[in-house]
């Protein structure tokens, strides 16, 4: 049985909806109704909210990071959902007509699929892409798609783009993104991503990323190896979990 936490059943649908509030956001954003999509596989429940006003309008897609996957001592946690709110304040400040948040499997909720390795060593496993492509095609409709990748969500929009070439992405952004999982725990001395997938060319499709200047987590050195520092857009005092004055420039 799924266990949903302080969830209150919504609407039922071919892809099931349920609604639960999340009293530690309360009033602090207009995003504390999120929703759970259940993914065609069935496997796994997702939490998302959405802003949906236009039929064709472009839909900005912002997709969260890993979460709370490990604790202050570097072991899995049993729940990787996020601490903060940076990536669910930032779709709700978004003013664009179409807007979306997704959040990544196992957070928010936790389904009877998930286990440790789906917020470790397999947070990008084929399945675990497989079922934000179902998402990400549920939320758009077939109308045109920018993704908005923070840390290792950046990750998953580049392997989605990359596994679903019929897409039609306009632009892709990525925010204190992680692009290549295996220079990133290379350069910490981590235990590699074994259980995950590779992208082996970052999206060719038009792109802006965003880094913090004082990014400890995502350094801009490994930032500018992989897309060149002239591609990178600094904001300046920012950390990796803290952008308050970043504003992203959509192409649409």
């Amino acid at each position: 049985m799924k266990s949903p936490r302080n969830v209150g059943i919504y609407i039922t649908m071919r892809w099931i909806l349920l609604t639960f509030l999340l009293a530690a956001c309360a009033g602090t954003a207009h995003d504390d109704e999120l929703k759970l999509l259940s993914t065609i596989s069935g496997d796994y429940d997702i939490a998302f909210w959405s802003r949906d006003g236009s039929d064709t309008a472009p839909v900005h897609i912002y997709i969260e990071g890993d979460g709370h996957a490990f604790d202050a001592a570097g072991n899995p946690t049993a729940d990787p959902t996020p601490h903060g709110r940076l990536v669910r304040d930032m779709a709700a400040r978004d003013p664009h007509t179409n807007v979306a948040y997704l959040a990544r499997p196992c957070q928010y909720v936790m389904s009877d699929a998930c286990n440790v390795h789906d917020w470790t060593d397999g947070r990008f496993s084929a399945k675990i892409i497989s079922e934000m492509s179902d998402a990400v095609r549920f939320i758009a409709r077939n109308r045109p798609v920018i993704l908005i990748g923070y840390s290792g969500g950046a990750f998953v929009s580049a392997a989605i783009i990359e596994k679903n070439p019929d897409l039609n992405v306009r632009q892709w952004i990525t925010v204190a993104g992680v692009l290549n999982h295996s220079d990133w725990t290379e350069y910490f001395g981590d235990a590699p991503l074994t259980r995950s997938v590779t992208v082996n060319i970052l999206p060719r499709v038009s792109a802006r990323h965003y880094v913090a200047s004082r990014d400890s987590v995502v350094p801009m050195s490994l930032s500018a190896r992989w897309v060149g520092a002239e591609n990178l857009i600094i904001v300046p005092g920012a950390r990796h979990n803290r952008f308050p004055d970043i504003k992203i420039d959509f192409a649409d």
